[in-house]
């Protein structure tokens, strides 16, 4: 279980610190639930306590990992398939996965694709979806600014 203050990635949110955990009736069921604090964008998420796991929610990863997850990004090899629903599903289950060199992946195929053919609305959806899940978790682990993070990730994908 999470206590107030933790830093922690729901996978499909991104990271934020549990800035409460609260009790609350919905659908006639009482259960305790983890107020997320989102700091990108200032979103709350309310996630079950009980469920957490289930969802994948993960403390944030170490400074250490994050320094290797990001060093990896310029070796990360892309297979693209041309189909673009297969393309989308492959990429929605990595999101899904909670695996931060995972979402790297995406984060690298989706911006290479986009310089080379662009990308439709829903994968630019996508794109925009994993960068700030990816970058969340490590501005959370480095005590990074957003802006600072996100020039690293474009410089590391362009080399």
């Amino acid at each position: 279980m999470f206590q107030i203050g933790d830093k922690v990635v729901h996978p499909m949110h991104g990271a934020g610190v549990v800035d409460s955990i609260v009790e609350r009736k919905i659908e006639g069921v009482t259960r305790e639930y983890y107020l997320l604090r989102l700091p990108s964008d200032g979103m709350m998420v309310m996630i079950p306590t009980i469920q957490s796991g289930e969802i994948g929610v993960r403390p944030v990863v170490e400074r250490d990992e994050a320094e290797k997850i990001l060093a990896a990004i310029p070796e990360i090899k892309i297979e693209t398939t041309q189909n673009w629903n297969r393309r989308y599903r492959e990429n929605m289950t990595r999101l899904k996965s909670g695996n931060l060199l995972e979402v790297a992946r995406v984060v690298k195929m989706l911006m290479l694709r986009d310089g080379e053919r662009g990308l439709s609305t829903g994968e630019r959806k996508m794109l925009h979806s994993a960068k700030q899940i990816f970058i969340s978790e490590i501005v959370l682990s480095q005590d990074a600014c957003y802006a600072d993070v996100e020039k690293r990730i474009d410089l590391a994908v362009a080399s």
